[in-house]
Order: structure tokens, then C-alpha cells, then sequence
């Protein structure tokens, strides 16, 4: 054989060489490429660690576990809604707890929905809670937890992840009522919130970020920069939403509608598969005596045509307040020819229509101007349309039906819902509450053992509840408040509506025999129901309003023993214990409040006020800033915060800040009182004789405001009325020394 040549060596072993040393270095190479595509993500679950590890952030689920007395619960929240909310803008869910351990036996029932579920303005007399007395009433033997998950301002899509918190929680029964806000809330087409109307999954990709710290960094980073562009900077309420009036025909709602069916199926799917069962509802709203909150014209509509559209309009309008409806009808008719997306004539329409007891045909066009409203803070007809194709699309016996709309139009001689349920847009009034609580009981009828004994009253069930005149005022008084600031101060029928209100208050029987009626039966309620805390809470409300303050204090304490996480109880009787002189102890109170609920500018001006009867004044100060901060429109904070500045001797600031508080509130005549005593010592005599003759005028029965200005009076020689003023004094104080003095100096008092 022939051997080996030394070329031949050369010329083979390193080509061997060269192959066995390239793929370890392709290997290195994709070990590099890999490396570059996992650092980030290294990086990111490094710094998503260390936050968590330092306590950076919030928690971003609904429930919580804590223990309460010894045993464990599940509580609400108060942070969940940042995800959905910016920080300055964040609503929070009801005080609520349930056992973490559900009890053998136990009916567990969940309230899925906003703040008509939730039962605003008045939660503790909610529908869920007219359920929950006629349930205990109709099973006296069962055993029934009614958990309210729902509150103001969101939607379905802040709803789908508490449901899907709920499915972890062995529920029997879900009850859905939802799609009021659905166009307002968070993605809604008209939400201030945020982004407008993005598709689902745009949606479902933010919301779960967002549970991630290191995403809660980085928006706190944005919004601190100010680059999430302009939002609201305080709560404002409906009238926050003046501005993003939105078209019958806006392509932004056909993308809310599908994200409501896409977040609906998937919410009773969650129940479905819990194991629960589900009772789903349309949504009822006033359509009846409520116009839409704005007006817009139809795009592509040429000028000729509105002009006609105008005049036919007006003639109807004319028509129609001469009584001459059908030709009103005959002149919306011609008018619907040229734009029939106008809310307001939908509603003419409708309320023409009634007039000639053309029920049916009152009822669409009613419907119609709900659904063309360009300020949509109700469910329209393509949102109860979704929930009625939910019911047949899933077709499962575990999912059935309760049309809400029908069940309250009933309780009507026009069978088309309105004021007799409602307070205003879509929150039930007391009679409402009990109708939709008796028709979510006889759908739930069939799922609980057999039993012969009937649905309670309403009458029985406001026993049960704890509704006493006070608690009635307490909600109209509410109602009232809201209906006084846009956008429902300037619908229509605004001030029948409020006649209406204030004429249910001056029925109200709220006189010291009835307060003592009302005592013993909370007495005897509370012997029976101990850790039911909204009864607490309704007892404290009457305590208060009859001038027991001692016994109001005493149960928002055994409130806040039953809730120790909310914030309520602490704020309650911190505030309560500021008359009584316990300053430290209230602002004790007050500042556990805020540590729970940091956005509460109630809280933060009730500190201020303690402290301040502290002397601590820069604190004091600092406290109403904050306020201010979070409700800038609030009259009485600029009032507190004038007191202060006087008492620093910032006089110049004092004097702005009572001006500011009068501009904002022109009928209080404690802040007129209080500039017109600075305007005198800094000497202006003039100005300080307007104001505090003003303030006496605006509040004829304050002793203090009559007498100093009765003094302001005497100084300038005005004889005759100062002397009025100081006989008014003694009339509604008649031991008042000072008064009497002064009388005796002009000769007049005997």
C-alpha cells in the first residue's frame, strides 16, 4: 500500500479542523441569539420582582383576604380599579365581606353591574338587598349570602375580570345587570377615561399589563410627565362628559357593541363554568321622563333641509304646548322625514304620542331618543338586543332570562318605564328596587327548596331594611344635589322633576315621636341581624339626623369593626367626634380613613378641620389644599381654608379664598358673614356692611350673622336697623346678653 504522502497530511487535517471548530461556533452563535431575545424579558421579570419586593404598586385583583375577629374574609379593594381609572378619577366598589370559607348549606349569591346594581344613591337599600330580606323572610331555615360586587361608572369591560374573580368564590347564582355605561365608562365611544372605543383584544392586553408592577411604574411615570395626554384631573360626575358628545351614527359604537357581546359571553361563561348559575338581565331605563341629555343633527344633511327641518320643529313645539297634538305629530312627522336622528324630536315625539294613548307608539319613539342620545349614559336598545341574543346563543339551562324592562314598565298605567321607578336617568327609586328584587326572587324561585310560604311586602321589607323617613331624605337629598349640576340641570323637565322631589321631602314624617318609633325598631333589628353593617350604617345615618351624635358614633364603630377595611366607618365617626371636642381622636380616625381611601376629599377636609380646632394650622392648611385638589368646585373647603389663613394672619389670602368660596356658592351666608368680618377689620366699612348685611340676609335665623351685622349697623349710626337686628337676636336667642346691651344703649330694650 501506498503510504501517506506529507502532502496529503497537509491538505487533510486541517480542513478536519476547520469543520470541527465551526459548530461550536454556530452553536455560540444561536446561544447568543437566543441570549439577546430572553434578556429583555430577564430583565423585565428582574425589575418586575424587585418592585413587588419593595412594595411598589398595587394590588390589581378585587377581592382581598384578610381576618376579621377570628375568622377569615374576603373584602373588596379599594385599589382594583386603577387598572381601568386614572389615579385621580378612581372609583371604588361597596364595603362588602363574605366568609373565605362558604358554610355547608350556604345559597351564595353574586351582583354583577354598575351603580344601579349597586343601588346608587342609596346602597344599602339596593335591589340585591330587597333580595336578601325577601329571601331570610320567605326561607327562615336558609342560610343566603347576597355579595354586591357592583359600582359607579364601569362597564363590562372592568366587569369581566371581577366576574372572573367571582368564578374562584363558589357561587350559586350570578345576577347580571349591566349596559348603562357602556358608552362612558373606561373604552367606552364616549369616555374620558382614557382611549375611545379600541377593539377587545386592545382592551384585554392593557387591562392584564396592568396587573404587572413594573407597568403601574411606568404609567405613574406618564402621568407624572404628562404624557397620557388630557384627562380630567377630579371627579366631575356626568357633567365631566359635556364635551364628548357622540353621533347616532358614529362607527365608534358599532366597536363598543362588539366589545359588550364579545365581554357578555364571556362574563356568563365564567359563571357557566363556575359552576354557577345565571340570571341575566335587559336593562331598564326612564325613557319615559327623561330627554336625552343632548341633541345632535344628522350628518349629510344639507342646509335647505335644516333650515325646513328647523321650522317644522319649532311649529310642532308650538303645537304641542297649545295642546294640538295631533297636528304637533302630524308637523314631527314631516320634520323625521329630514333628520330622524335628532333625540329631542324622538322625544316630542313620544310625548305627543302618549298624549292620544298611543301606547306603542310612544314607547319606540321614546326608545329611539334613548338611542340617538349623543350624551349615552343609558342602555339603548342594541345593548338589551346583545343580552336577548346572549340567551339564545349560549342556550344552556344554567343561564335564564328576567326582562327588567317589562317588570318595571308594569308598575305604570302606560306600560313604558319611567319616574314611578326611577329617581332620574336609571337609578331606582325605592319602588323600583323592590319591584327588580321580587323579579330576580321568582326567577331564582325554582333553584331553592319547595316552600309555601309568600314574597314578603314592600312595606315588610323596608321594615326589614331599615328605611325610616330619615334615610328616604337622605337618598332624595342626594338625588336632588346631582339633579341641580349639568347635565341633568338642563334637561327639559328639570324643575318639575326637583318640584316633584321636594314635595316627597316636606311628606316625609321626621318628628321626635317618630324618631323614637324608628330607635326601637333598629333596637330590635340589631338584636336579630349583629353583623349585618349596613343596618349599622342605616341606624347611624337616623342617629345623627335626630341629634344623637353619641349613638351615631357608637355604631359607625361597630361599622368599622365589621368592616375594618373600609373607609367609611372611620370617616363617620372621625367626623362625628369633631363637635364633641375629641379633636386628637378624630384625627386619628380621619387619617386611618385617608391611609385606606386616599382620594377621599371629605376625609381630607374633616382633618383639616380637626386640626385646626388644634391650632394646628400649617397642617390644617396643607389638608384643604389636598382637598382642593381632588374637588376643586367645593364652596365650603375655600371657607375652612379662608378661616385658617385668617387665623395665620394671611388676610389678603383669606379674603380670596371667601370670594372664591361665595363665586362657587353665592347662596351660603356663613362665607359672607366671614369676608364681610375681614373686609371690617382691614377697614374697608362699605364692603364689610354689603357682605354681612348679605349674609343675614341669606340666613335671617343665624344669631351670630344677625348680630354682627346688626353691630356693623350701630357703628354707623343706622339706629333703626340695628335695633331690628338685635330684637331678631333675642328672639331666636333670648338670653343673649350682648344683644340686650346693645338694645339698652339705643334706648329700647325693657
Amino acid at each position: 500500500m501506498r503510504p501517506l504522502s506529507a502532502g496529503n497530511k497537509k491538505n487533510n487535517l486541517p480542513q478536519a479542523g476547520r469543520r470541527s471548530s465551526a459548530k461550536p461556533l454556530a452553536r455560540r452563535l444561536w446561544i447568543f441569539r437566543i441570549a439577546s431575545l430572553l434578556l429583555p424579558f430577564l430583565l423585565l421579570g428582574i425589575l418586575e420582582f424587585s418592585l413587588q419586593l419593595w412594595g411598589y404598586g398595587y394590588d390589581p385583583h378585587f377581592f382581598k383576604r384578610i381576618k376579621i375577629g377570628n375568622e377569615d374574609f374576603f373584602v373588596q379593594n379599594e385599589d382594583f380599579s386603577r387598572r381601568f381609572f386614572p389615579k385621580a378619577l378612581v372609583r371604588n366598589p361597596g364595603p362588602l365581606r363574605f366568609p373565605a370559607r362558604k358554610a355547608p348549606g350556604t345559597f351564595r349569591i353574586f351582583i354583577l353591574g354598575e351603580s344601579a346594581a349597586m343601588g346608587d344613591p342609596a346602597p344599602s337599600f339596593a335591589p340585591s338587598r330587597y333580595l336578601e330580606m325577601m329571601l331570610q323572610a320567605k326561607y327562615p331555615n336558609g342560610k343566603f349570602e347576597v355579595i354586591n360586587v357592583a359600582f359607579t361608572a364601569i362597564n363590562s369591560n372592568v366587569i369581566l375580570p371581577i366576574a372572573r374573580e367571582c368564578a374562584e368564590h363558589e357561587g350559586d347564582l350570578w345576577i347580571i345587570y349591566m349596559g348603562n355605561n357602556e358608552m362612558v365608562g373606561p373604552f367606552g365611544a364616549a369616555s374620558v377615561f382614557g382611549r375611545q372605543a379600541p377593539s377587545w383584544p386592545y382592551v384585554r392586553l392593557v387591562t392584564a399589563m396592568q396587573r404587572l408592577r413594573t407597568v403601574q411604574w411606568l404609567k405613574e411615570v406618564a402621568r407624572k410627565s404628562g404624557s397620557q395626554g388630557e384627562q380630567p384631573s377630579v371627579w366631575g360626575g356626568m357633567g365631566m362628559f359635556l364635551r364628548n358628545r357622540i353621533a347616532p351614527d358614529s362607527p365608534l359604537k358599532e366597536t363598543v357593541y362588539r366589545n359588550f357581546e364579545k365581554n357578555l359571553d364571556d362574563i356568563v361563561h365564567a359563571g357557566i363554568h363556575s359552576g354557577a348559575k345565571v340570571l341575566l338581565n335587559t336593562v331598564a331605563v326612564n325613557l319615559k321622563d327623561c330627554p336625552p341629555f343632548a341633541s345632535m343633527a344628522g350628518s349629510g344633511i344639507s342646509q335647505a333641509d335644516r333650515t325646513q327641518f328647523d321650522q317644522f320643529y319649532t311649529n310642532a313645539m308650538q303645537a304641542a304646548d297649545r295642546g294640538q297634538f295631533t297636528d304637533a305629530i302630524g308637523l314631527v312627522e314631516r320634520a323625521a322625514r329630514l333628520d330622524a336622528k335628532q333625540a329631542n324630536l324622538q322625544f316630542r315625539w313620544g310625548e305627543c304620542l302618549l298624549t292620544k294613548t298611543n301606547l306603542t307608539g310612544a314607547r319606540e319613539h321614546f326608545q329611539l331618543a334613548c338611542d340617538y342620545d349623543s350624551l349615552p349614559f343609558r342602555a339603548d336598545a342594541r345593548i338589551n338586543a346583545a343580552i336577548l341574543a346572549e340567551r339564545e346563543k349560549v342556550n344552556d339551562e344554567r343561564l335564564f332570562l328576567c326582562d327588567a324592562p317589562a317588570t318595571l314598565a308594569a308598575a305604570n298605567g302606560s306600560g313604558i318605564c319611567g319616574q314611578e321607578v326611577f329617581f332620574e336617568h336609571v337609578h331606582f327609586d325605592f319602588d323600583g328596587r323592590y319591584l327588580l328584587g321580587r323579579a330576580w326572587a321568582e326567577q331564582i324561585e325554582p333553584l331553592l327548596p319547595r316552600n309555601t310560604n309568600a314574597w314578603v311586602s314592600q312595606t315588610i321589607c323596608e321594615q326589614r331594611l331599615g328605611l325610616s323617613d330619615w334615610n328616604r331624605a337622605q337618598a332624595i337629598h342626594f338625588i336632588i344635589e346631582r339633579m341641580h349640576l349639568p347635565p341633568l340641570s338642563s334637561q327639559a323637565n328639570n324643575e318639575g322633576r326637583l318640584k316633584a322631589l321636594e314635595a316627597r321631602m316636606a311628606r316625609l314624617n321626621m318628628n321626635a315621636d317618630n324618631a323614637a318609633v324608628e330607635r326601637k325598631k333598629f333596637l330590635k333589628l340589631l338584636e336579630q341581624r349583629q353583623e349585618d353593617y349596613f343596618l349599622h350604617e342605616n341606624f347611624a345615618v337616623v342617629l345623627e339626623l335626630v341629634g344623637d351624635v353619641s349613638s351615631a358614633t357608637t355604631e359607625w364603630q361597630r361599622f368599622r369593626e365589621l368592616l375594618p377595611q373600609d373607609s367609611l366607618g372611620y370617616f363617620q365617626a372621625g367626623r362625628l367626634l369633631i363637635p364633641s371636642q375629641r379633636y386628637t381622636d378624630a384625627e386619628g380616625l380621619l387619617r386611618i380613613a385617608l391611609a385606606i381611601r386616599p382620594g377621599r376629599a371629605d376625609a381630607w377636609i374633616e382633618l383639616g378641620n380637626a386640626l385646626a380646632m388644634q391650632q394646628k394650622y400649617p397642617e390644617a392648611l396643607d389638608c384643604y389644599e389636598t382637598a382642593l385638589k381632588l374637588d376643586p368646585q367645593n364652596a365650603q373647603t375655600f371657607l375652612r381654608r379662608g378661616k385658617v389663613l385668617a387665623h395665620m394672619n394671611r388676610h389678603v389670602e383669606a379674603v380670596a379664598s371667601y370670594r372664591t368660596s361665595i363665586q362657587l356658592k353665592p347662596e351660603d351666608g356663613l362665607s359672607h358673614h366671614e369676608l364681610g368680618l375681614e373686609l371690617a377689620a382691614a377697614g374697608e366699612v362699605d364692603a364689610a356692611g354689603r357682605e354681612l348685611g348679605e349674609a343675614a340676609r341669606l340666613n335671617p335665623v343665624g344669631v351670630a350673622m344677625r348680630f354682627d351685622y346688626g353691630a356693623w349697623l350701630l357703628r354707623q349710626n343706622h339706629r333703626d336697623e340695628a335695633r331690628r337686628e338685635f330684637e331678631a337676636v333675642l328672639r331666636l336667642e333670648p338670653g343673649n346678653i350682648r344683644a340686650r346691651q346693645n338694645l339698652a344703649r339705643l334706648g329700647s330694650f325693657k
